[in-house]
């Protein structure tokens, strides 16, 4: 029989109860308020950062490595789409899942595990015979990476419980992935230029053999003291949510408006409500709605998921570009995206030291303004220092969404909270990004396909990469000429997703303090 809020009112007073002595003793040592970390802290931040640098370091080798595997694998257009996209597909719909089993078994036990699962499905990878076993390996992958990412967040609220120490801590985690994006494209240049292209998938090896030896003896295990049980029924309806939803998304993305997306939006959508209705009657539900009480909290997830929406609606485009229409070879692609990774590297150091000194909101909103620049130049230049430096201003006014808007999740519960509460804030950011390439792309495809005459080759209608594979010169040309133009128009586009998001976080995030 299900268990209400209503019938259990010890359930309540746990909400607001600390645990017990006994009960942090069985899990972690005991704090007494917020206190300074020290060496053995931030030689465990620097444990958790290098698989978090190795989470976006495999997308941008795996986008090079691309043409070689196909070549090697020959798997089919559906195939190489999964190959792609799986890992993406499945860490988002797993991560609220993976950040709510931390809190209840451990988050350096379920880091490790996940390190360990994300090296064997590596290997997996590396040596997959056919299409089908590497779509399963990168599934892994992404379920793997689900649980290694909400629990390096959790495991930071956790050890830093300095509001500024914190901060800067979640400043170097989005560093992490930026650092990540940078090398991942110089790094897979290299090993292909040496080796095969399973070669990209063994360079997490190492880190993960150092996360997995250092962790015991650098991190501290933490969990929620008293958990409940976990309910399978929230798990399968949140998987029955979510999944449809991001099918959805990337349907949208590579199709357009189909009734295939229309009805994977209903259907998530409905199971949607049923998990809610069911999270909102269980005692230990499997997602605390509470949590969205909370105008920290749900500011900082729509900052997170409209922010990412505006950037990635660019920011994957531009890639293509510097490729397609300007000729550069992935190597000098990948080089001409440092200033990218540079810029918000340095705008993700620099938050801190603003929040300390600004209300979050404002911070919020004047990055997002300073990103306005770099849609402008985006919009209205051509050429590769145009794309290179444009894309460069945008990341380092979306820098503050990524720091200041996890640092609001992860701290706007409870400790014990904490992992759920990253897990969220990651699914957020993650769908926003999907949400840029679904809704920016769309149009980005409709505004290509006028520029293409009607009566060319149905390949230069479906795509720039298809256009080229052709042998008029004229029609390629105009090909290349209409992408720009669709990258303009995105870039638009995208300025708008940025204005509404300083709109929101104005509205939600204003009377919460500066750090």
């Amino acid at each position: 029989m299900t268990t209400t809020r209503d019938s259990s009112p010890s359930e309540a007073d746990r909400a607001v109860t600390p645990p017990s002595e006994a009960d942090r003793a069985a899990v972690s040592p005991p704090r007494a308020g917020p206190a300074k970390a020290g060496a053995r802290q931030w030689l465990g931040l620097a444990v958790l950062l290098l698989p978090v640098t190795l989470m976006t370091a495999d997308l941008g080798v795996l986008w090079l490595a691309t043409p070689y595997l196909s070549a090697d694998l020959r798997p089919s257009g559906a195939q190489l789409l999964w190959i792609t996209d799986i890992y993406g597909f499945l860490t988002a719909a797993t991560l609220v899942i993976m950040g709510t089993l931390g809190d209840r078994l451990g988050r350096r036990k379920l880091l490790m595990a996940g390190s360990a699962g994300f090296l064997l499905a590596s290997l997996l990878a590396a040596y997959a015979p056919n299409a089908g076993t590497l779509i399963a390996a990168r599934a892994l992958l992404g379920v793997a990476g689900a649980a290694v990412l909400p629990s390096t967040l959790a495991l930071i609220s956790h050890m830093f419980t300095d509001a500024r120490q914190r901060a800067t801590a979640i400043a170097m985690w989005v560093t992490a992935l930026s650092v990540g994006l940078a090398i991942g494209p110089v790094v897979g240049g290299v090993l292909l230029a040496a080796w095969w292209w399973g070669s990209v998938f063994l360079m997490g090896l190492p880190i993960m053999l150092i996360a997995l030896v250092t962790a015991p003896l650098l991190l501290p295990e933490y969990r929620d003291p008293k958990p409940g049980r976990l309910d399978a029924a929230s798990v399968v309806l949140f998987l029955l949510a979510v999944l449809p939803l991001v099918y959805g998304v990337k349907s949208l993305a590579a199709h357009g408006p189909t009734a295939e997306a229309a009805a994977a939006f209903a259907l998530g959508g409905a199971f949607t409500v049923l998990f809610v209705r069911r999270q909102n009657r269980l005692a230990t539900p499997l997602l605390d709605l509470r949590l969205f009480r909370s105008r920290a909290f749900t500011g900082a997830l729509l900052a997170l998921l409209l922010g990412m929406t505006a950037l990635n609606g660019v920011e994957y485009l531009i890639p293509q570009y510097l490729q397609s229409v300007a000729g550069l070879s992935p190597l000098d692609a990948g080089l001409w995206l440092l200033p990218g990774a540079a810029a918000l590297i340095a705008g993700s150091q620099l938050t801190p030291f603003v929040a300390a000194r600004v209300r979050p909101a404002y911070v919020l909103a004047g990055g997002l303004l300073v990103s306005l620049v770099g849609y402008a130049v985006v919009a209205l230049a051509s050429g590769v220092t145009a794309a290179a430096l444009g894309l460069a201003v945008i990341m380092f006014g979306a820098a503050p969404i990524s720091v200041l808007g996890t640092a609001l999740a992860v701290g706007a519960g409870p400790p014990e909270k904490a992992g759920a509460a990253a897990a969220t804030g990651q699914t957020a950011y993650d769908l926003g990004l999907a949400l840029g390439i679904a809704v920016t792309g769309s149009v980005a495809v409709a505004v290509y396909r006028t520029g293409i005459p009607a009566d060319a080759p149905a390949a230069a209608h479906e795509s720039l990469g298809a256009a080229l594979s052709l042998t008029d010169e004229g029609l390629i040309a105009q090909a290349r000429e209409a992408f720009t133009t669709a990258l303009h128009t995105a870039s638009g586009l995208s300025a708008a997703f940025a204005l509404v998001t300083a709109v929101v976080v104005l509205a939600l995030l204003r009377g919460v303090p500066r750090a």
